[in-house]
């Protein structure tokens, strides 16, 4: 676990969240600031920090990533109707917690950004 990693911590149950998805591998969780009405936040377990700071050892990871956001949006609801996967990296990038995370994000119709 990095230290004073917010996710890190929701992983270790110091800090609650509303789990809805849990495995080996990753967790995911509802956003606690929603953008839309389906707001996900879906992170590997182990700590890495960004997209940045991924190797080539880790693209299985991603993969896997990328399908359990698929999986996510059809228990959701909202595979059929449409969805956004976004991945911020860095603080230019958007990315507030230094941890790699997606956003699954959907339930409206979604402009072309977000907020």
């Amino acid at each position: 676990m990095a230290e004073e990693c917010p996710f890190c911590s929701i992983i270790a149950g110091e800090i609650p969240s509303e789990i809805v998805y849990r495995d080996e591998d990753f967790l995911a969780f509802r956003d606690i600031k929603p953008e839309a009405p389906k707001h996900l936040i879906i992170i590997p377990k182990s700590h890495i920090a960004s997209l940045a700071e991924l190797t080539e050892q880790q693209q299985g990871l991603v993969g896997r990533l990328i399908m359990l956001a698929r999986s996510l949006a059809e228990a959701e609801g909202i595979a059929r109707s449409g969805y956004r996967v976004v991945i911020n990296c860095g603080p230019e990038g958007g990315q507030v917690v230094p941890h790699l995370h997606l956003h699954l994000i959907g339930g409206r119709k979604l402009g072309d950004q977000l907020g």
